[in-house]
């Protein structure tokens, strides 16, 4: 299949072209995203293959149609990007990612609780200027803290379990409970007690209608003062003019994050020599007590392998009218 590539990346070429040579596939790559503007690349092509930030709504869906795209194919897990019933009425498929390396993400999600508790960021800088002072960079241990983990699927399970490693108390929250979860330790409570109880709140929950901003103004007056807020998931799952309130109020103690509620304006581009026009994420970003990474959770040498291999599985699996068991439909 000829398939129309956006959003692409150096590290996404290299990953790609490893399992391309016997897929019996051809990709054409475009840096650009996937918009309005650019979904004209697409023809002459049979399937489209984008990224989390390539918003595609009805109005592209038709004119992918029209174009005879029949596949989008997704390098992703998550999927609230997309019109799932604006793709069914216009005979395209869609197909994801729905596990690649659920350890990558888990893994970023505590460098991000380490490097807040223990202030290593500021060391660095410090130590860069030959200046060798401890003054501020008292920190606190991980060890018997109580962890929140909202959402115990893969990447919150691999999460619970790094978490158990180092002496955590680890409460959760998940519509469906896990018995291996509880076999390690985890204790299931409601989403208020895990907010109210915990120390530290790791979000690990997909995007959809009942999730969104579910960090808002009325679950943070539950949290406990000074209380560490980590997302690694979705942006929207939090509200941030809330949240930045929260930090001023000093009921947020600390904030790590590596997604944005609006961050397909801004994340995957240098941006270094414009002014940020996001007033939002810049007033994040003036705290000394957050921490933003720029969506980099999934990025490593495993989990781009994997991305790539199950992208090309599933669009050869398209291809040869086999069933797609990564495909997702509207409900």
């Amino acid at each position: 299949m000829k398939i129309a590539f956006f959003s692409t990346k150096s590290y996404d070429r290299e990953s790609f072209s490893h399992f391309l040579k016997n897929s019996g596939h051809e990709i054409t790559y475009f840096e650009a995203k996937l918009d309005k503007h650019t979904v004209y690349l697409a023809e002459g092509h049979e399937a489209v293959c984008s990224f989390v930030n390539d918003k595609i709504d009805a109005t592209m869906l038709k004119k992918l149609s029209q174009l005879s795209v029949k596949l989008i194919a997704l390098r992703c897990a998550g999927y609230n990007h997309i019109d799932l019933s604006a793709a069914a009425e216009n005979g395209i498929k869609i197909v994801r990612v729905p596990a690649y390396s659920p350890e990558a993400v888990a893994e970023h999600a505590f460098a991000l609780i380490l490097t807040l508790s223990r202030k290593t960021h500021k060391a660095y800088n410090r130590v860069r200027e030959n200046n060798f002072s401890l003054e501020g960079l008292t920190g606190f241990n991980i060890h018997g803290k109580t962890i929140g983990v909202i959402g115990t699927g893969a990447i919150g399970k691999a999460f619970c379990r790094i978490a158990k490693g180092f002496g955590c108390e680890i409460l959760a929250y998940d519509i469906f409970e896990s018995e291996e979860m509880k076999e390690l330790g985890v204790k299931y409570l409601s989403i208020d007690d895990v907010l109210r109880q915990s120390q530290i709140i790791s979000l690990h929950c997909p995007l959809n209608p009942d999730t969104h901003h579910m960090i808002n103004s009325k679950t943070i007056s539950q949290l406990q003062d000074g209380v560490m807020l980590i997302n690694t998931s979705r942006g929207a799952l939090v509200e941030t003019k809330a949240v930045i309130k929260a930090l001023k109020e000093r009921k947020i103690g600390f904030l790590g994050i590596d997604v944005y509620e609006q961050e397909e304006h801004i994340f995957f581009k240098n941006l270094s020599e414009e002014i940020m026009q996001d007033e939002q994420i810049a007033r994040l970003m003036t705290f000394p007590n957050v921490l933003v990474t720029g969506h980099q959770a999934f990025l490593t040498k495993e989990a781009l392998e994997q991305i790539a291999k199950i992208t090309l599985e599933n669009i050869s699996a398209f291809d040869n009218g086999q069933t797609l068991i990564n495909e997702i439909k509207a409900s």
